[in-house]
């Protein structure tokens, strides 16, 4: 009788431990947020948005993918940034106990000011929000809840293949999308380099959209990209010499 009273201790101090933790796992701090979802059941909706990526399939995110709010969007820098979610199931009883799940930022949740941000303006700042696709939030809620609270953690992406560029522009304009980045999954930095010049510094445009203003036409195209996180890696001749504006290239390289 005493060990087993021993044993109930134990585990009720255990308990106690990690709910005063709140969530505190591996090293790493779960911070506290808000989620709802759009896009439809087949997350249909999610697809294209503010990070440049188009069909998330080809480019290598999927249905799991999420919106972020201004504070966590960071104007784009935050595009391609993996966070694993778990529902706060203390605080709303729609969440789905002992789930979780790993979505990549593709889009941005803009603030609606016409709404107060505990009624309806869920992604106002300074609220940190997750408007997840459809199927990646009923992993861990339910479908009625509409809303739920959360907590998250930026966690490494785990991508399958290379990582890809999209080549869009004309002439002396070319617009990359780096798209299917592992690791930190945000790419920080990125260089162009033609067969035939040097190395050049590329600059974010948009989302994940990086630029040069280089006549590369005819050359093969070499990368080297940056993670948010100091890595660097560098693939060769990437895109033949009969590239073309419109095409994606795969590499063999992956963080």
């Amino acid at each position: 009788m005493e060990k087993a009273a021993a044993k109930v201790e134990v585990a009720l101090l255990l308990f106690l431990v990690w709910f005063a933790c709140g969530f505190r796992a591996l090293g790493a701090d779960w911070i506290p947020a808000s989620a709802t979802f759009y896009g439809g059941s087949d997350a249909s909706g999610t697809m294209g948005g503010a990070c440049g990526y188009q069909n998330l399939y080809s480019d290598g995110y999927g249905i799991k993918n999420t919106a972020l709010s201004t504070a966590l969007f960071n104007s784009g820098a935050a595009c391609g940034a993996c966070f694993q979610i778990v529902c706060d199931s203390r605080k709303s009883p729609w969440c789905k106990k002992g789930t979780h799940i790993t979505v990549t930022a593709t889009n941005y949740c803009p603030p609606n000011y016409d709404l107060p941000s505990d009624n309806g303006g869920w992604c106002n700042p300074p609220r940190q929000h997750f408007d997840m696709s459809q199927p990646a939030w009923e992993t861990i809620a339910v479908y009625r809840g509409g809303i739920v609270p959360v907590y998250y953690r930026r966690v490494k992406c785990q991508r399958s293949g290379g990582i890809r560029f999209t080549i869009n522009g004309k002439n002396y304009f070319e617009l990359v999308l780096i798209a299917n980045v592992g690791g930190s999954g945000v790419v920080s930095g990125a260089w162009i380099k033609g067969s035939d010049t040097q190395w050049m510094a590329m600059s974010r445009n948009w989302g994940m959209n990086w630029q040069s203003n280089a006549f590369l036409t005819g050359q093969s195209l070499s990368f080297r990209v940056q993670t948010s996180d100091g890595k660097v890696k560098t693939a060769y001749d990437v895109a033949p010499t009969t590239w073309k504006f419109g095409d994606t290239y795969a590499s063999s390289i992956q963080f």
